[in-house]
């Protein structure tokens, strides 16, 4: 059985590999405290393996995260001036590949869906060949190494290492920011722990009108917005509101189709994620990567869609999920 740990195994040697290089790279003037970042994030992706399994403890874990909060915080981490490839050489390749250079991304969902779709019912010795439940995770992991592998053979770098050099680049433009949907998911789980959308269901239905189905779509959806605005991931708000409104009032109460009240459901936060600085890998990396004059600018643009999107999402699950 292929299971989806590898994966999570794969992502963590990458982080360390970045570590090393940056701890080689005399260009970055903070390279102890980038490379002692990405480290503890690397090392972080293996060891959580045996606190799953409960065969290490949890609070090296969460020590590991607070160092790297700590890091961050008193400004250690820094980027590192060596050159990448110049703007005529981007010119030239992209004269040379033209549309070509799509097929490494467009190979992604591509292998994703033959996992999700075709591998997830194979079986191998009475076993399933993927983990269950993981069969996306896995094919995302595979996809990302094939559209390597085609990115080789397409463009044929120089060094070996190209991968992992430009690889780091993005990550050290990106910074802290790059690890903060992963935070924000484990909040929100934290949330729910805390009874946060139980106490959020609690004053909502006090507010809602009886037997209103309007009312809850409209509570719910927006909601999911608002929440992902505050907490910038559209998953960490899904398990706070769904706990609140959206099961206990939508499917259980009105009898709404499960799926279709939360998948419509997740896009309706995905507008608050349109419209807010907390989304910082959508909305203020790419203003940094694209050296922006104004860094809130992609927001300001964003939120012409943003908020008739949102209504269409309260119309669909109103007249969809019902």
């Amino acid at each position: 059985m292929i299971k989806v740990e590898w994966f999570y195994w794969l992502c963590g040697a990458i982080f360390l590999a970045v570590a090393v290089l940056t701890l080689a790279d005399r260009t970055n003037a903070k390279r102890y405290g980038s490379g002692a970042f990405w480290g503890l994030l690397g090392a972080s992706f293996v060891y959580s393996t045996f606190v799953v399994h409960k065969t290490a403890p949890a609070w090296v874990l969460g020590s590991a995260v607070i160092l790297m909060a700590l890091l961050v915080a008193t400004g250690r981490l820094s980027r590192g001036t060596t050159p990448g490839p110049t703007r005529a050489e981007q010119e030239t390749g992209a004269d040379r590949f033209g549309n070509r250079l799509f097929v490494p991304a467009l190979t992604i969902p591509v292998v994703v869906i033959i996992f999700a779709v075709g591998l997830a019912k194979i079986h191998v010795g009475g076993e399933p060949l993927l983990e269950k439940s993981s069969e996306t995770l896995i094919g995302l992991g595979v996809a990302a190494i094939v559209a390597v592998i085609i990115g080789f053979v397409m463009l044929r770098p120089k060094s070996p290492l190209a991968p992992l050099s430009e690889g780091r680049r993005l990550l050290e433009a990106i910074g802290w920011a790059a690890v903060l949907p992963q935070m924000l998911a484990t909040l929100g789980q934290l949330f729910v722990a805390a009874g946060v959308g139980t106490q959020v269901g609690r004053i909502t239905k006090n507010v809602l009108p009886d037997n209103s189905l309007i009312g809850g779509v409209i509570v719910y959806c927006v909601g999911m917005a608002l929440f992902t605005i505050i907490m910038g991931n559209a998953f960490a708000a899904f398990p706070i509101m769904t706990a609140a409104i959206g099961y206990p009032v939508l499917v259980q109460h009105f009898h709404g189709n499960a799926a279709a009240v939360f998948a419509i459901g997740m896009l309706a936060g995905f507008c608050g994620t349109l419209c807010t600085p907390m989304a910082a890998n959508f909305n203020i990396v790419p203003a940094a990567l694209l050296e922006m004059k104004d860094k809130y600018g992609p927001i300001k643009a964003q939120i012409p869609t943003a908020i008739p999107l949102l209504a269409c999402n309260i119309i669909l699950m109103y007249a969809l999920a019902f």
